[in-house]
């Protein structure tokens, strides 16, 4: 085991951390862990069994909320397989196997961060089996999956709105920039940012009581995307974290070093990374106020490429560019963290 031994003035010391067969779990000195996070998909590009998809929930409730769902079925099996669950008080449902209940019973809803086929493409092709439930999302997110999937051609409309005829089995709901809205069935709140991206990409920022998880879409970086939406959230962050816990993020570096800025397409390189999160605690102030902050990355890029791992190169920017103190974690699909 591995004593962190960190602090910070405005977020949880992480002090523990060891791997079991269900993952990476944290402990802390002074408050036991606020959120569960299971990894159904951890990758970007063209690995289909495994993009961008989350499960998070309180470890006062045992419903999650899906951020993103890239991978549903393929990544709940996955996770059922190494453990994920076990700790779980599943839904005993005499129809469906431990997969189905996990998501007919405890997802009560997905978070889409933009309509992007790597991040939807989960939900879309379990609709059929999956229970009554509400997408979350920006107006313009909502829209695309609309016109785009549920429209009776690409996919048939199981949403309550747009083209008919209308399955009604999720319901619908605009999440308005910067105002906290409650996450149906479930202890959350969510508040919502503009991301920039070739089409309009989101953060959330999802609370309970004083603790805070965030994450971000795809999102290229404010001094290329020249709109700074990041810089919008990072404002918001510094004034919430003098009252609250900031648990952890999840946030993407799907590029190494080495892409040229005008072939990102709205992501992110590790060095663009730490730049923004410079930029964070520049507004925070005082002496590293990032130290040991609990970042997740998301939506590394795979590739069929021979002699090419940019999972390998991109963990090693990563670690080589940390002058903040983070606590750096790239996860993998099946694992359970805590935060």
């Amino acid at each position: 085991m591995r004593d962190i031994m960190t602090k910070a003035k405005w977020l949880l010391t992480i002090s523990l951390f060891f791997v079991s067969s269900t993952g990476l779990q944290a402990e802390t000195d002074d408050t036991s862990p606020a959120f569960e996070l299971v990894v159904l998909g951890d990758s970007g590009g063209i690995q289909d069994g495994n993009l961008s998809a989350f499960l998070l929930r309180s470890v006062t409730e045992p419903n999650y909320v899906a951020l993103d769902a890239g991978t549903l079925v393929n990544g709940i099996n996955q996770s059922v397989r190494q453990g994920a669950f076990d700790d779980l008080a599943i839904v005993d449902d005499d129809k469906w196997g431990k997969a189905g209940s996990i998501l007919r019973h405890h997802v009560k809803g997905y978070l889409i961060s933009h309509a992007h086929l790597d991040h939807i493409n989960g939900m879309l092709v379990a609709s059929p089996e999956d229970s009554k439930k509400s997408i979350y999302a920006i107006p313009s997110v909502n829209t695309m999956i609309g016109e785009t999937y549920f429209n009776g051609k690409a996919w048939a409309n199981f949403s309550d709105r747009g083209i008919p005829p209308l399955l009604n089995k999720y319901h619908v709901v605009d999440l308005l920039l910067g105002k906290t809205a409650p996450i149906a069935n479930t202890a959350l709140h969510v508040t919502a940012f503009s991301l920039s991206h070739p089409v309009e990409s989101s953060a959330f920022v999802i609370e309970h009581g004083d603790d805070i998880f965030v994450y971000f879409g795809d999102t290229g970086p404010d001094i290329v995307e020249k709109q700074d939406k990041l810089d919008a959230i990072w404002t918001y962050l510094a004034k919430q974290v003098k009252h609250k816990k900031l648990r952890g993020v999840i946030i993407e570096t799907s590029f190494e070093n080495e892409r040229p800025h005008n072939l990102l397409f709205g992501h992110l390189t590790p060095e663009l990374l730490m730049g923004e999160l410079r930029s964070l605690a520049t507004k925070i102030g005082g002496e590293k106020p990032l130290q040991g902050l609990n970042v997740v990355i998301s939506h590394i890029k795979y590739t069929l490429a021979k002699n090419v791992d940019p999972r390998a190169n991109i963990t090693k920017q990563l670690d080589d560019g940390n002058d903040l103190g983070l606590n750096i974690i790239i996860p993998k699909q099946g694992q359970k963290l805590l935060f």
